[in-house]
Parts: C-alpha cells; sequence; structure tokens
C-alpha cells in the first residue's frame, strides 16, 4: 500500500519514480487537527470512506479540471481507474461540486463520510485547495469522516524562485510547483534575470539569453528558457492555480543585459559576464533613449507571453544608480508596463519613486520600521511581505548549515512562524497587506534537493501565515502538525532539514 502512495504523489508532482530511494514500513495519514495550513474549522467524525472498485469521481464540465488532477493523484494509490463521472450519482463517490455564490477566494468544505467524500467551493480554485487538504487525510485507500470549512486569510500567497544566480530546468521548477500547491501556495515569483545570467529568450533581444544566459554564480553552466518553455511552465503553473510573476531585475542588477549589448552601457562598452555574488553595482543608463526602447520591447514580449496581471520590475539595490535617475526611471518603466497592460511589482524601494495606484510594493527590510513604506501603504499601495529576517528561504536554519547565507538572520522554523503578517509592519494598515512570500534565492543553491532542504519545513510555516486565520496561529500545536507532515516528504521524495525543534514522526 505505502508504494501505491509514493507512486501516487511521484504522479502528482511530475517525478520520475526512481527518485524514491527511502521505503517507508507505514503511513498513517494525517488526521483533520494535523491539517496545514490550519483551516478555519476541522471536526473528526465517526467512521471512514474507502475507495473501493466502483469508486468514482464525479465534476460537472467547470470542475473537471480538477477532477483530472485528483484522479491523476488517486490512480497509481489505489490501482484503480477512478473514472470520471457526471454529477448525480449516489454513493461511493467522490463528488466535486461548484455551487453557490462565487465568492472570488478559494474558500471549500469538504465531507467525508461512510458513503463518500464531497468537496463544495464557489469556484474552480477552491476546489483545488480541498483536494490538497484531502491528500493530507488520505491514508493508503482511506480517508477519516469529518468535516472541513476553510478560506484563506490573504489573496496573495508566493514563493520566489531565483533562476538567475544558478538556472533550474523547466523540470526542476515544475517540481517546486507541486510542492507550493502542496500548502496552498498560489503564486510563484521567477526572478529571471540578474548579473550572473538572464533566463529568458527575447526574440528583439536574442544575445540576452545566448551570451547573457551562459553562465552562473562560480561560473557554473548557464541556461534559458525558450518561450515555448516559459509558455509551458505558466501553463503547469495554471492548472495547479498558480500564477507565475515574472522579475526582470532593473536599473541595477542588470550585469548579463549589459554585457550582451554594449549600447546599454552609458560609455559604450559592454562589460565581461560576472559570476560572483556582489550586489550594487551594474545599472542601466537612464538617460539613453534606447534603455527604454530595450525596456519596451522586452516588457512587450514578458507581458505577450504572461496572462497573469503583474510583472516585477524589482528596483532594489541600485546603488550605482543616483537617487535622482531611480526617481526618473523607475517612474518611466512603470509607465511603460501599464501601457502594455499589466501591473507592476518591485521591490518595496520602489516607494522612493512615485508608485501608480496599482503598483505592489514587496517588503524585503529586516525590520519592522520602515516610515516611507508605512506611508506609501497608508497612501494606497498594496504590500507584500518577505521580510528577510523571517521570510527568506535562503538563510541558513543555524552556523552550521552547508547551504545558504547569514546576512540578514539565521532563521529556524519556529523564526519563520513566529510573526503575524496582518500587524507586522508598523504604521502600515492591515488592508494594504496582500500576502506573504518566501523568497528563496541560489548564489549556494544548485540542485532541486538544495531548493527542498531551504524549503521545508520553513515554507509550510509561510503558508499557514498567510492562510489560516490568526486565531490558529500556535507554535506549540504547529510544530506537532508540521511532523505529522514528514510521511508524505518522503513518499514525494521531499529533501527536508530535520529541525531540532519539530517531534519528527
Amino acid at each position: 500500500m505505502l508504494l501505491r502512495l509514493v507512486l501516487a504523489g511521484l504522479v502528482a508532482a511530475g517525478v520520475s519514480t526512481a527518485v524514491v530511494a527511502e521505503p517507508v514500513a507505514a503511513t498513517t495519514g494525517t488526521g483533520y487537527a494535523d491539517i496545514v495550513p490550519a483551516p478555519v474549522s476541522a471536526h473528526t467524525a465517526a467512521g471512514r470512506f474507502t475507495i473501493g472498485r466502483g469508486t468514482t469521481i464525479s465534476a460537472g464540465p467547470s470542475a473537471r479540471g480538477v477532477a483530472q488532477y485528483l484522479a491523476g493523484v488517486l490512480r497509481p494509490a489505489t490501482g484503480r481507474p477512478l473514472p470520471i463521472v457526471r454529477p448525480g450519482r449516489g454513493g461511493d463517490t467522490i463528488a466535486l461540486v461548484l455551487a453557490g455564490a462565487d465568492t472570488g477566494d478559494e474558500s471549500y468544505r469538504l465531507d467525508v463520510d461512510g458513503r463518500g467524500v464531497t468537496l463544495t467551493a464557489g469556484r474552480a480554485a477552491g476546489l483545488f485547495a480541498g483536494v490538497q487538504t484531502l491528500r493530507q487525510l488520505l491514508a493508503g485507500r482511506s480517508v477519516p469522516a469529518g468535516h472541513v470549512t476553510d478560506a484563506p486569510r490573504f489573496a496573495y500567497r508566493g514563493a520566489m524562485l531565483d533562476v538567475a544566480r544558478h538556472f533550474f530546468t523547466v523540470a526542476q521548477v515544475e517540481r517546486y510547483i507541486d510542492q507550493l500547491s502542496l500548502y496552498k501556495i498560489n503564486t510563484l515569483h521567477l526572478h529571471l534575470a540578474d548579473d550572473q545570467g538572464w533566463r529568458l529568450f527575447i526574440n528583439s533581444w536574442p544575445r540576452l539569453a545566448t551570451f547573457g544566459g551562459s553562465t552562473a554564480v562560480d561560473g557554473d553552466p548557464g541556461g534559458y528558457y525558450t518561450q515555448a518553455q516559459y509558455r509551458a511552465l505558466v501553463a503547469y503553473a495554471a492548472d495547479r492555480y498558480v500564477t507565475i510573476i515574472p522579475e526582470i531585475d532593473m536599473p541595477g542588477h542588470v550585469n548579463a543585459a549589459l554585457a550582451s549589448y554594449a549600447e546599454l552601457n552609458c560609455d559604450g562598452v559592454a562589460p565581461p559576464l560576472y559570476t560572483g555574488t556582489e550586489v550594487g553595482f551594474s545599472t542601466l543608463c537612464v538617460n539613453k533613449d534606447i534603455t527604454y526602447r530595450f525596456l519596451d520591447d522586452v516588457i512587450g514580449e514578458l507581458a505577450a507571453l504572461t496572462p497573469g496581471p503583474y510583472l516585477h520590475i524589482g528596483g532594489d539595490e541600485a546603488h550605482s544608480t543616483s537617487p535622482a535617475d531611480y526617481v526618473t526611471f523607475m517612474n518611466r518603466v512603470q509607465g511603460i508596463v501599464a501601457a502594455h497592460g499589466k501591473k507592476v511589482q518591485a521591490w518595496h524601494n520602489v516607494v522612493a519613486a512615485t508608485p501608480l495606484p496599482t503598483t505592489v510594493a514587496q517588503y524585503w527590510d529586516t525590520t519592522d520600521d520602515n516610515p516611507a513604506v508605512a506611508a506609501a501603504a497608508r497612501s494606497g499601495t498594496g504590500v507584500v511581505l518577505s521580510p528577510a529576517n523571517l521570510a527568506y528561504l535562503d538563510m541558513k536554519y543555524n552556523p552550521s548549515t552547508p547551504l545558504g547565507q547569514d546576512w540578514a538572520a539565521l532563521i529556524e522554523v519556529r523564526d519563520a512562524y513566529g510573526w503575524d503578517p496582518g500587524s507586522y509592519l508598523l504604521g502600515a494598515p492591515p488592508s494594504a497587506i496582500r500576502g506573504v512570500e518566501g523568497p528563496l534565492w541560489t548564489e549556494t543553491l544548485r540542485t532541486s534537493a538544495d531548493i527542498e532542504y531551504m524549503a521545508f519545513p520553513r515554507l509550510p510555516a509561510l503558508a499557514e501565515l498567510a492562510w489560516s486565520p490568526p486565531s490558529t496561529h500556535d507554535w506549540s500545536a504547529f510544530r506537532l502538525r508540521l511532523a505529522a507532515q514528514a510521511p508524505l516528504w518522503r513518499a514525494l521524495g521531499i529533501n527536508f532539514y530535520r529541525s531540532p525543534q519539530i517531534p519528527w514522526r
């Protein structure tokens, strides 16, 4: 039975079964009291539902995509086809029901008894969120009876993956997307360009990828995504109700672009490619017209490839750009993004310019007291919280952690969990907080196992802060619920840090 569960998880994640290296003697699933992120309410009832030979998945046309995903999760676990049928059948069914008002969020209700499972939501995204809860409850072929009512605290629940410092393939990014969706993360911020590499092919400026994307930190192999590959990533994420926000950092963090095209430099001389890890030394030439023709081309192609509403334009650590030039540049680029039908997301430094009414500032500072960002928030600028000393997933857990950095903090699991996004930023109204994102910078990371080791178990901690109501945030309870996730991670082949703070099962 366990092997079937392992295969189910791997198929759902799009991962070859060859990665399974740790057989586990048994699995008990997760109880209603152990769900991560904690739901609004969850209650156990008497009995269980067992998936049998005649079990089907019922779904109408609008829920069929979620039904197909669920069938892909369950089919290898049960050894049975679990056909998808139209609604109306009686018992022995996992019913996906779109009913009631479309509330515009991802709320859902899960009801399990001895006759079947009913998952109800106003939107397909809510059904998908409920499926992730159902996956945690599955033990072999059975699910304990009970009831869950759930809805997210914040609409934005994100993770960032830096593919510029080290390049990660489409398959590796898809693997991470599957891991994010397990914990109801709905946004993947892709850091596509930096000093060390440019990772997306731009038709109008091809050397950005072919030359600027040819290397990585420490001279490691580079790489880039073709536009077809990027479209495939966007579609793969969308099938899992994850929106991709692409980032082209500017006006700093641009050495890969400057090395690719000499005319982008103020002196017309291209610098060499860069494989170090220093920051703040590069800048676009703010006073050249070609800079804005270049950005109009890049942003235009990126906007056409990206169905989500936001493009991220960076704006951090522009130490080589004068304050006046920074304001001029950021205001002009915001206009270019808007002209291509998109909204701006940028690191919180954008508040030094004049944020558009729709611009979202991503806060990465290491203090909860930033008067400029708080003032912008009071004036209507939305804020996504990613404080580096609490939410940066590339920070070491402790001084002996073999990967990561420590410039912002050492972040153990309790540190990642022990803050409240709703009241974190002093002087900012709670209504300005759009959500939480866990950035993962990859100066020291080269493999999927590296990504997973730094993200797990802190990513589920951040996911709970973003999804669950504040009344559920309790460290003593969370550490036990987090411990209950370990069998699932082992089954999925996820490499995770065995924090001594967690009583792992």
